[in-house]
């Protein structure tokens, strides 16, 4: 059994200043501009621009929540996170080594290699059901996969592995972040489609697909539900679900009042089945 989620307040760093703890705030998200769908608004120059309210971050013990991609048209899309971490975080860390930061959605073992590198308890990384489960390929197999395309973008099968092995360790540095997008199918299947996977339907199966392969289901629970509020100092939720060995078949898609929104894993028979408790 693992425990349910509580919703909690974030708010986007360009927009943001602080004056006194509100205790309603718990993270501030870093969107580097145009790193991904409606970034358009996002930092520019992280240090020229922010420092300043890191710097009281760091004084109020509030995380700074990453998507860690610079957006350089001369940076290679796959590379955009390795290069990140050499010229962003890294020199962050070391100009502010008590800011605790999250890397949300972490794809590369650079990143795993990173985070491992960092003290424990300032830095930390989430991963997504389809970064465990896909690599690049997933792109591209039997035709453009529009409903497989995220960003960060699924990399390498070397780095699928490589994140694999650190969150079935049982390190605390690695916690659940779904990354969940539920864009319309008709923003998906066009001819600039959008990035997001919606995986809120799946995500608690594939987790369990992946532990369970990696003999570490033993340490599914506190990936799910204890590193993340244990790093963000909030309390262990105390309510359960549970999950069963039980086939069932994601459907192909489901509808709303404005369009349909395909899942992840659309249409296939997956193992695990989570249940009310």
């Amino acid at each position: 059994m693992i425990g349910i989620f509580t919703f909690v307040m974030v708010l986007f760093l360009k927009l943001f200043s602080l004056t006194e703890k509100s205790g309603l705030v718990y993270g501030v998200k870093l969107y580097p501009a145009g790193a991904t769908t409606n970034s358009q608004d996002g930092v520019t120059d992280l240090f020229g621009n922010c420092f300043s309210v890191l710097e009281e971050m760091v004084e109020q013990n509030l995380p700074l929540l990453v998507h860690g991609e610079v957006t350089n048209s001369d940076v290679d899309i796959f590379d955009r996170e390795k290069v990140f971490i050499e010229t962003i975080l890294k020199p962050l860390v070391q100009r502010l080594p008590q800011l605790k930061v999250v890397m949300e959605h972490i794809t590369t073992a650079d990143a795993v290699k990173f985070v491992e590198s960092c003290k424990e308890g300032f830095v930390a990384a989430t991963v997504t059901p389809q970064h465990l489960l896909l690599n690049r390929n997933a792109l591209f197999q039997g035709g453009l996969q529009p409903h497989n395309y995220c960003l960060p973008v699924l990399k390498r099968e070397i780095h699928r592995q490589a994140i694999v092995s650190a969150v079935t360790s049982g390190s605390k540095r690695f916690f659940l972040g779904t990354d969940s997008a539920p864009h319309d199918r008709r923003r998906k299947e066009c001819s600039c489609g959008c990035a997001g996977i919606y995986n809120s339907l799946v995500a608690l199966s594939i987790y369990a697909k992946v532990f369970e392969e990696a003999g570490a289901l033993d340490k599914l629970e506190a990936f799910t539900s204890f590193n993340g509020p244990d790093f963000y100092g909030l309390p262990r939720n105390k309510s359960k679900i549970k999950l069963r060995k039980a086939p069932w078949k994601v459907p192909d898609y489901l509808s709303f009042p404005f369009g349909d929104i395909v899942p992840m894993s659309a249409g296939e028979i997956l193992e695990w089945e989570a249940l009310p408790c």
